[in-house]
C-alpha cells in the first residue's frame, strides 16, 4: 500500500545535492515519487522510512523521520494530482540551525580571507566556511563547537568572536565599527600631523639630505616617525609578525615591508652617513609617516562606506519591534518580544509593527507589506488571514494569535538567509580569490627582482633607486581592492534585492540569473491566479449539474490542489457521499466509489486510459479548451457524465511584466500539464513564446533538460517545493511565494510575491549586481596590473621620473574607496517598470 514518509534531511547544500537524492530514492522500485529539497523529501510509495533513510545515506548524506510519532498517510488520503502540481506551504524553520557566526579581527586583504576560511575548513565537524572581508565576519555551517572555531582563527594568527544572533551580531558589529573608525581616524591624523610638514620641509631646497647641521634634528624627527609608527602603524607590524609565524604574508606584509625598509635606511644613514657616498644620504621618514596615515586614511572611509552597503540588511533587522502587547485574562500588558510564546493572542492597532507570525482572531485591518514583500499596495486582512512579523498596521486594530516567533518567523528566515547570501562567492568571485593566494608572495618577488635590477643596472646613486622601487611596488601592490571588490558588491546587491522582495539563496544564483535567456513559467499559480472557478458545468446522460456536482466534489474533498478547491467550492454546502476505494493516479485524476457507483475525475488522458469514450464531447472539449478554461471529466459507471470547464485568470500584471521580460531579451515558455488547446489559449493571451502542453510533473525535469541540450540558459519560475526536480534542474530555479507560502528553501531565488514583476525585478538586480561586480574586478586588476610595473620604473626610460612612495601609498588606498563607493551604487538601483 502506497503512502507517504517525510523525512528531514541533512548535508545538502545545492540543486546537485537534491539531484542526486531524488535520483537515489527514484531508482527504487518501492518509490512512486520523491519530493526534494536541501532540507526535506515527501516519498510516495511501499517503502518504509528505514530502507529511504538507507538509501539517502548510501548517497552521502543524513536522513531523519520529520514526525516520528505521525502515522504515514495512507493511500485513500491522498490528495488529487489530477494537472499541475500543488503550492506549498513554508517549511518550518528547523529548531537547531548548524550555522554559527563569528566575527573576525585583523583581516585587510584577500590573502587573509583565504587563510581564515582555510583555518576553519579544517575544523572537525565543519561542513562549509564562508569568510567575508567586507564585513570581517564568518558563516560556518557544522557541528563543530564555537569555541574550536575561535581557536583554530585565532591560530592562524586573527582574533575572532562567536556571536549568538543577528542583533547581537548587529551590536558588536556597531560596536567595533566605530571603535575601528575611531582608531584609525586618529591614527591617521598623527601620522599626517607628522608626515605632511616633514614633506614640505624636504620639498624646500634640500632639506631631506643629512648634513653635519642637521643630523641631530633628523634623528630627533626619526624617533619621532618610529613614534608615530608604533602608535598610528603598529597593527601593520603587527599582523604581518603573525603572518610571518604562519608563513604567510598578507597587505599588511607588503606595508610593513615598505615603511620598514624606508625607515631603516634612513635611520643607518642618520647614524653613520660615512657609510654612504654624499647623493645616497637622503632620507625617507616622511615616506613611512605620510604611507601610515593615508593607508589609514583609506580604510576609515572604507570603513563608513561598509556600513552603507549593510543598510538593507539593517533595514530589515529594525523591522521586529522590541516589545508585544500580549491579551490575558487580567487585560493587556506590554511583554518584551523575547517572552512571546506561540499560542499567545496579541492586539494590534494602526500605527503598530507586527512582532511575530501569526493568524487574525477577530477584526480587519490594512497592512503595509513593503518592506517584507516589495509590495507598495497595503493588504487587507481579516479572520483567519496570516500576518508576518515586520509589517505595520496601516488602517485597523486586529487580534491575532502567534503561531512562529524568534528564529521561526518569516522575517527571521528572510534575515538568514539573506546573510547567508552575502556571505557566498559566486564564481567569479573564487576567482579572484585563488589570485589573491599567490598574489602578496608574487609581489614581494616582484619587488626584490625590481629592486635588484635597478641595483646592478639603474644609475648612480644605486642604493636610493634600490630603495624607492622596492618601497613603492610593495606599497602600490596591497590587494585591498581585489579583496573587497567581491564581496562589497554581493552585500550590496543581495540586500538591494531584499528590498523588493527578491531573496537570493548564494552569489551564484546572482551570477547565474544574470547569463539567462529562457525563461520556463509554470501556468496554475504561476501565471495565473491560483484560484480557478468553475465557469461552466456540462451533464451527459442522466444526471443532472447538482448530481455532478456533489459526486465530484466528495471525490475532491481533503485535497489542497486548487482545481479540487474550484470544484468544492461549485457544489456549496450540499452533503457529500462517502468515498471507498479512493485512488489518486498520477498525472491523470482520482478514482472511487461512491453510492454504488464507480466514479473517475480527471483529463480526457484518464478517460481515454480506461477506455472510456469522449467523441461525442469532443466539439464542447475543444470549445472549452479554446477559451482557456481547463475541462475536468467525471465518468460515472463507465460513461462520461459531466465536464466541468475551470478558468483560472491570468494575474492582473502579469502581461505587463512578461511585455517588460520580452522587450529585455527573454525567450518565454509555458510548461504546464493542462492540455495543449486550453494552454495555447492562455500563452495566446499572456505573451508566451513558446508551449510545452500535457506534462506530468515528472516529465518538467525532462523538459528543462530539452531545452538546456539546444545551448539555452534556463530559468524555472514555479510554485515551490513541488516543482522542485525542475526548478534544481535549470539553471535558477525561482519560486513563486507570498508570505507564508513562499518556498523558501526551494529555489536560488525565491520571491516574497506571488507577482511575475518580482521574476523581471529579479532579473535585473542580477545583471546590475554581476555587471557591478566585473567593474570592481576589472578596477582592482587595471589598478595593480598598471600600477606594479610604473612603481618598478616603467617609465623612467621613456620621462625620467618615478613614483614616489607616498603617492604610491596614496593610490593604494583610493582604490579601495573606489571600489566600495562604486558597490554602493547599488543600494540606490531601481529596475525599469
Amino acid at each position: 500500500m502506497s503512502h507517504i514518509i517525510d523525512l528531514t534531511l541533512d548535508g545538502l547544500t545545492c540543486g546537485h545535492c537534491v539531484k542526486r537524492v531524488k535520483g537515489s530514492l527514484e531508482q527504487r522500485p518501492d518509490v512512486d515519487r520523491a519530493d526534494v529539497t536541501t532540507t526535506e523529501a515527501h516519498v510516495t510509495g511501499s517503502a518504509s522510512a528505514e530502507q529511504l533513510i538507507d538509501t539517502i545515506k548510501q548517497a552521502g548524506y543524513g536522513a531523519e523521520l520529520s514526525h516520528p510519532k505521525a502515522n504515514p498517510l495512507t493511500e485513500s488520503s491522498l490528495p488529487s494530482e489530477a494537472l499541475t502540481a500543488v503550492p506549498s506551504a513554508l517549511p518550518a524553520a528547523d529548531d537547531l540551525d548548524d550555522s554559527q557566526q563569528l566575527l573576525i579581527n585583523g583581516m585587510s586583504c584577500a590573502s587573509c580571507v583565504s587563510r581564515v576560511q582555510n583555518a576553519l575548513a579544517a575544523v572537525p565537524g565543519v561542513t562549509q566556511a564562508r569568510v567575508n572581508l567586507a564585513e570581517r565576519t564568518a558563516l560556518v555551517m557544522g557541528s563543530a563547537a564555537a569555541t574550536d572555531l575561535v581557536q583554530a582563527v585565532e591560530k592562524a594568527g586573527y582574533g575572532a568572536e562567536a556571536i549568538e544572533d543577528d542583533l547581537k551580531r548587529r551590536e558588536r558589529q556597531q560596536e567595533t565599527a566605530v571603535a575601528t573608525m575611531k582608531r584609525f581616524r586618529w591614527q591617521a591624523i598623527v601620522a599626517l600631523l607628522v608626515g605632511v610638514p616633514v614633506m614640505i620641509w624636504g620639498m624646500i631646497g634640500d632639506n631631506m639630505m643629512v648634513t653635519d647641521a642637521n643630523r641631530s634634528l633628523w634623528l630627533v624627527m626619526g624617533l619621532v616617525t618610529l613614534g608615530v609608527m608604533v602608535f598610528a602603524g603598529g597593527h601593520f607590524y603587527t599582523s604581518a609578525w603573525k603572518s610571518l609565524k604562519n608563513r604567510t604574508a598578507t597587505m599588511d606584509t607588503l606595508v610593513a615591508l615598505g615603511t620598514g625598509v624606508a625607515w631603516l635606511y634612513s635611520m643607518s644613514v642618520n647614524l653613520w652617513p660615512q657609510w654612504f657616498p654624499m647623493e645616497a644620504r637622503h632620507l625617507y621618514y616622511e615616506a613611512s609617516a605620510m604611507i601610515i596615515g593615508l593607508i589609514n586614511l583609506g580604510h576609515m572611509l572604507e570603513a563608513r562606506a561598509r556600513q552603507r552597503s549593510s543598510k538593507a540588511l539593517e533595514k530589515l533587522l529594525d523591522l521586529t519591534p522590541p516589545t508585544a502587547r500580549v491579551v490575558t485574562q487580567d487585560g493587556e500588558k506590554s511583554v518584551p518580544l523575547a517572552d512571546v510564546q506561540p499560542g499567545m493572542t496579541l492586539r494590534l492597532a494602526t500605527g503598530d509593527r507586527v512582532p511575530v507570525d501569526g493568524d487574525i482572531t477577530q477584526g480587519e485591518a490594512w497592512f503595509d507589506e513593503a518592506m517584507l514583500t516589495g509590495e507598495p499596495v497595503p493588504q487587507q486582512k481579516s479572520d483567519g488571514d496570516n500576518i508576518h512579523a515586520g509589517t505595520v498596521v496601516q488602517d485597523g486594530s486586529v487580534l491575532f494569535r502567534a503561531s512562529a516567533v524568534g528564529s521561526h518567523t518569516t522575517l527571521s528566515r528572510i534575515i538568514r538567509m539573506v546573510r547567508q547570501a552575502q556571505s557566498s562567492k559566486p564564481e567569479i568571485g573564487q576567482l579572484a580569490d585563488r589570485i589573491s593566494a599567490v598574489f602578496v608572495p608574487t609581489v614581494v618577488a616582484i619587488a626584490l627582482l625590481s629592486a635588484a635590477i635597478w641595483y646592478f643596472f639603474g644609475p648612480a646613486p644605486q642604493i636610493v633607486y634600490t630603495l624607492v622601487i622596492a618601497t613603492t611596488v610593495l606599497i602600490i601592490a596591497c590587494p585591498c581592492a581585489l579583496g573587497l571588490a567581491t564581496p562589497m558588491s554581493i552585500i550590496a546587491g543581495v540586500g538591494r534585492a531584499a528590498e523588493y522582495g527578491v531573496l537570493v539563496r548564494d552569489a551564484d544564483a546572482l551570477q547565474r540569473a544574470s547569463e539567462l535567456d529562457t525563461l520556463v513559467f509554470d501556468k496554475t499559480g504561476t501565471l495565473t491566479e491560483g484560484k480557478p472557478q468553475v465557469v461552466a458545468v456540462k451533464t451527459y446522460g442522466d444526471i443532472n449539474e447538482a448530481q455532478a456536482l456533489r459526486l465530484a466534489a466528495a471525490l475532491e474533498q481533503g485535497s489542497s490542489h486548487p482545481l479540487a478547491h474550484a470544484i468544492i467550492e461549485k457544489a456549496g454546502e450540499t452533503q457529500l457521499p462517502q468515498i471507498s476505494a479512493f485512488r489518486t493516479l498520477r498525472g491523470l485524476g482520482v478514482s472511487g466509489e461512491a453510492e454504488d457507483h464507480a466514479l473517475l475525475l480527471g483529463n480526457q488522458a484518464l478517460l481515454n486510459e480506461q477506455q472510456i469514450a469522449t467523441t461525442e464531447i469532443d466539439p464542447e472539449l475543444e470549445a472549452q479548451a479554446s477559451k482557456g478554461a481547463t475541462p475536468v471529466l467525471l465518468a460515472v459507471d463507465g460513461k462520461v457524465a459531466a465536464l466541468f470547464a475551470i478558468r483560472d485568470p491570468l494575474r492582473a500584471d502579469s502581461v505587463a511584466a512578461l511585455e517588460r521580460l520580452h522587450r529585455e531579451g527573454y525567450r518565454l515558455v509555458m510548461l504546464t500539464g493542462d492540455n495543449p488547446i486550453t494552454a495555447r489559449a492562455i500563452a495566446k493571451e499572456a505573451g508566451i513564446d513558446e508551449v510545452i502542453a500535457g506534462v506530468l510533473p515528472d516529465g518538467k525535469a525532462e523538459a528543462i533538460k530539452k531545452l538546456q541540450a539546444e545551448g539555452r540558459k534556463v530559468a524555472m519560475v514555479g510554485d515551490g517545493i513541488n516543482d522542485a526536480p525542475a526548478l534544481a534542474q535549470a539553471e535558477v530555479g525561482i519560486a513563486m511565494g507570498g508570505g507564508s507560502d513562499v518556498a523558501i528553501e526551494t529555489a536560488a531565488i525565491t520571491l516574497m510575491r506571488h507577482s511575475l514583476v518580482g521574476v523581471a525585478d529579479a532579473l535585473a538586480i542580477s545583471k546590475a549586481t554581476l555587471r557591478n561586480m566585473k567593474q570592481n574586478l576589472l578596477g582592482a586588476f587595471i589598478y595593480n596590473s598598471l600600477g606594479i610595473p610604473i612603481a618598478a620604473g616603467i617609465l623612467w626610460p621613456l620621462t625620467g621620473t618615478l613614483l614616489n612612495p607616498v603617492v604610491a601609498g596614496a593610490a593604494m588606498a583610493l582604490s579601495s574607496i573606489t571600489v566600495v563607493s562604486n558597490a554602493n551604487r547599488l543600494l540606490r538601483f531601481k529596475p525599469k517598470r
